[in-house]
């Protein structure tokens, strides 16, 4: 195991975290990407570039559970680099025995969001803070125990907004929108 990419690892994590709590806890991370939160961000995405570079993916096996944990938060949060977030999500599934699954769930379905997409395993929570849509319902508790995620209730199954609801709920918000365009999440009319 790396040591070194380790403990790099869950340094640049917790440096993200902690910048979140101490915005969150100022009220300054609502109304958009807050600049400070955005370099973080990036910074922590091209030090990941770097390090997969060296060694690969970060998998358990090469930097340990928490690294690689780490590792995945770092890409969960890279939301202005669709291409690295999408890149990082193939080496997942080449690399899926040697990562946890929920963290895999949980790119996939932040990708599917960002891109107006339906979700698979319900990560993702609407405003409202409800799953957003998902592909499948009926199999939806399926999916979600495969990757070692807890299931949902059927009551919390039936306020998921149908797939139809998807323009809906991304229209709420233009400046979302537009965000999305400008980092190529989406395209443009």
């Amino acid at each position: 195991m790396n040591q070194v990419f380790s403990k790099e690892l869950i340094r640049l994590a917790e440096k993200d975290l902690s910048v979140r709590r101490r915005l969150a806890s100022k009220g300054q991370l609502l109304g958009g990407y807050h600049p400070e939160m955005e370099f973080i961000h990036r910074q922590n995405a091209e030090r990941l570039r770097e390090i997969i570079k060296e060694i690969g993916f970060p998998t358990i096996s090469k930097v340990g559970e928490e690294a690689s944990d780490a590792a995945w938060l770092i890409i969960q949060h890279s939301i202005g680099e669709p291409e690295l977030m999408k890149t990082c999500y193939k080496m997942m599934i080449e690399n899926s025995s040697d990562i946890n699954p929920s963290n895999r769930a949980y790119l996939h379905d932040r990708i599917q969001v960002f891109q107006s997409q339906p979700q698979r395993y319900g990560t993702q929570l609407t405003a409202k803070g409800v799953p957003y849509p998902v592909e499948d319902k009926r199999s939806l508790n399926e999916e979600r125990l495969k990757v070692n995620l807890l299931p949902f209730s059927q009551d919390e199954i039936n306020k998921i907004p149908d797939v139809e609801s998807i323009p809906e709920i991304d229209g709420k918000d233009s400046s979302y929108t537009v965000w999305r365009i400008k980092t190529g999440w989406i395209s443009g009319f």
